[in-house]
């Protein structure tokens, strides 16, 4: 039995031996005549399709060469996507900066217009100017755009408008001939004669700087309540009377040794609220 055995895988080795040389053979007799049959037709066809089925390095390449593509085509999606981003982002701070604009613009145009309604052209004769800057270290006082060759001199009293009321701004101190500067009601070395629209007691105004703007020499028993209107008085050498400067915000009654009262006011015109101005001709 093991004779015959042994008889038998002697004639099947010479069978297998001869299929695995055959195959490789096979391969290469077909590889060698798809590298020399002309590449038209169905030929170039069928070897491209048996180059990408047996060759992993042709399969590998062509997907690299597909993912390449996709990418480029993401990449340049994200690029025209980020160029659209910023475009939008400018229209938007351009449509921010026009709305902002006209905004301003539609401010100053009803500024303007409740100005040119003012009492100051019928009561007294003047000119509107505008301010035209601010110093940084005296806010209390600004500088107008216009000056001696538009009449202005100096000691030239000031008026504003604020809330749809006109009100003392301050007091031209100097005039060059193109601008002036202007002292506002809370700097502290301004001053005025007012009086109190209750009573008619009439006292110095004076500026405070950072502290508040108070009356001095009011009498000790003089009518006075917060809330009052405090005006130009009639005695006053360089203001015309009845011009508002402000409200009474407080008052301090006086020690046993005071013989007057000080009263705090609230100017009209705010210093940061000062934009036009309206300029009363001296003498006027």
């Amino acid at each position: 039995m093991n004779s015959t055995k042994n008889k038998l895988n002697k004639k099947n080795q010479p069978t297998g031996t001869r299929r695995r040389f055959l195959l490789p053979i096979l391969f290469l007799l077909g590889a060698f005549l798809l590298m020399i049959l002309p590449l038209e037709g169905f030929v170039s066809s069928v070897k491209a399709v048996l180059s990408y089925v047996f060759i992993p390095q042709i399969r590998a390449a062509h997907k690299t060469v597909k993912y390449a593509e996709n990418v480029h085509q993401t990449v340049w999606e994200l690029l025209r996507t980020h160029q659209e981003n910023q475009e939008l982002k400018q229209q938007i701070e351009m449509s921010r900066i026009l709305s902002v604009q006209a905004q301003q613009a539609l401010e100053e145009n009803e500024r303007l217009s409740r100005l040119l309604e003012l009492e100051p052209r019928a009561r007294w004769n003047g000119t509107w100017a505008h301010v035209a800057y601010r110093e940084p270290t005296q806010w209390n006082t600004v500088i107008i755009d216009k000056g001696s060759t538009d009449g202005i001199r100096e000691r030239s009293a000031v008026l504003s408008l604020e809330d749809g009321k006109e009100g003392l701004a301050g007091i031209v101190v100097e005039v060059n001939e193109n601008t002036a500067k202007v002292l506002l009601v809370r700097d502290k070395d301004f001053s005025a004669a007012v009086q109190l629209s209750r009573g008619q007691e009439t006292g110095l105004l004076q500026g405070g700087g950072a502290s508040p703007v108070r009356i001095k020499y009011i009498p000790l028993l003089a009518q006075v309540e917060i809330g009052d209107e405090v005006h130009t008085a009639p005695t006053s050498s360089i203001f015309p009377a009845g011009i508002l400067v402000g409200t009474v915000s407080a008052i301090h009654k006086a020690d046993s040794f005071q013989t007057a009262l000080t009263v705090e006011v609230e100017p009209q015109i705010r210093s940061s609220a000062v934009k036009e101005v309206f300029v009363i001709y001296s003498g006027e």
